[in-house]
């Protein structure tokens, strides 16, 4: 998995932003995925992390808000 729960509670993706086949497959398995608005997608594959409505995007890749890992 390429998530990692930080000290502050935050949980982060660690594969940055170009980890298309581990954020898609991820998503395929979260309970919580929804796609975000068609403006905010970043990749093809509409079943992904990476267009999740439930990721904030920081300096390195982004955090999921959800906490919806299936660890």
């Amino acid at each position: 998995m390429k998530y990692l729960t930080q000290s502050n509670g935050k949980t982060v993706f660690t594969g940055g932003k170009s980890s298309f086949a581990e954020a898609a497959y991820t998503a395929e398995n979260c309970p919580s995925f929804s796609e975000d608005c068609e403006d905010e997608l970043f990749c093809d594959d509409a079943v992904s992390c990476y267009n999740c409505r439930y990721r904030r995007w920081n300096a390195v890749g982004f955090e999921c808000v959800k906490r919806c890992l299936n660890e």
